[in-house]
């Protein structure tokens, strides 16, 4: 089984406007409600290329009863807690001449809260999978990861970490089976790169002797690299077509990845990867299976 775990999870409210004028109403043109959160994301795409899997985290109030049962109509294993005070957050996603977000913070979780999250992982094993993604709410241990993965080390469980700078190195040590950091985020750990295939691969493999297994490195329109735990090197350029939403594309990188690596080798899931990540780039929300398969067909 694969577990995704979100800490803050959203409604991503997405309108489309033709200008914002301040100080007066706005007419939109479009609107959209999408279930989000960077472990959410991978599990919807999961989903669609017919990997089940668990999401966890934390939901709140109406709007965090909301996530659960519209995860579930879409046929989402859930088992989130429940925190006892606040709302999930609601962020609005503004698409006119330039892309604007107001992403709201979300509630506090509790040390109470937190512990119920400790027991659930308690019910992994042998073989099972953890997905961690993305930025750690205030109300959190800023070394929430490490605590997780410490956890989990009595246990032969992958971990997937997708996440920035201190997040992404203090986890290295628990040896993950896999990191996806991008070109910036590269930059943030080992200073200003040319993105040239030779330093990339120079930072990969640094990467790979701090504890990754397997480094997945996105390029955006340049494609992607993977150094598998073999130190064996696959690239991957890119799909092709009109890129339409910047939300959920690496997330959906992931979830093609694990789904390609469960059926096949690495260079087949690096290729499943790279479609499900253009796929949602090309889509107003995340991919779908059709897209995906179709885009796969390029590479």
């Amino acid at each position: 089984m694969i577990y995704t775990v979100t800490f803050n999870p959203a409604i991503d409210y997405v309108v489309g406007i033709d200008g914002i004028e301040t100080g007066c109403v706005n007419r939109l043109s479009s609107e959209q409600i999408y279930f989000g959160g960077k472990g959410i994301n991978i599990s919807i795409v999961l989903r669609e290329l017919g990997i089940e899997s668990t999401a966890l985290g934390f939901v709140a109030g109406f709007t965090g009863e909301a996530i659960e049962n519209g995860l579930k109509e879409a046929g989402i294993i859930t088992d989130f807690v429940r925190l006892e005070k606040g709302n999930s957050r609601i962020n609005v996603k503004i698409k006119s001449d330039a892309e604007t977000e107001l992403n709201a913070s979300g509630p506090e979780i509790s040390d109470t809260a937190l512990s119920v999250l400790f027991e659930k992982l308690k019910s992994l094993r042998n073989g099972d999978t953890i997905v961690l993604a993305g930025s750690v709410p205030k109300s959190l241990p800023e070394d929430i990861y490490e605590q997780i993965l410490h956890q989990l080390s009595d246990r032969d469980i992958r971990a997937v970490v997708d996440a920035s700078k201190e997040l992404l190195i203090k986890s290295l040590r628990y040896k993950p089976f896999l990191i996806k950091p991008n070109l910036q985020e590269l930059g943030e750990i080992f200073g200003e790169i040319s993105g040239s295939d030779d330093e990339i691969i120079a930072c990969a493999e640094k990467l790979r002797e701090m504890g990754a297994q397997n480094v997945l490195v996105s390029m955006a329109g340049d494609g992607a690299i993977l150094l598998d735990s073999g130190n064996n090197i696959h690239k991957s350029g890119v799909c092709s077509g009109t890129v339409r939403n910047s939300v959920g594309a690496g997330d959906s990188m992931i979830a093609g990845f694990l789904a390609g690596i469960s059926a096949g080798d690495f260079t087949y899931a690096l290729k499943l990867g790279t479609a499900a990540g253009g796929a949602t780039a090309f889509s107003d929300g995340l991919a779908a299976k059709a897209d995906i398969l179709r885009l796969f067909e390029q590479l």
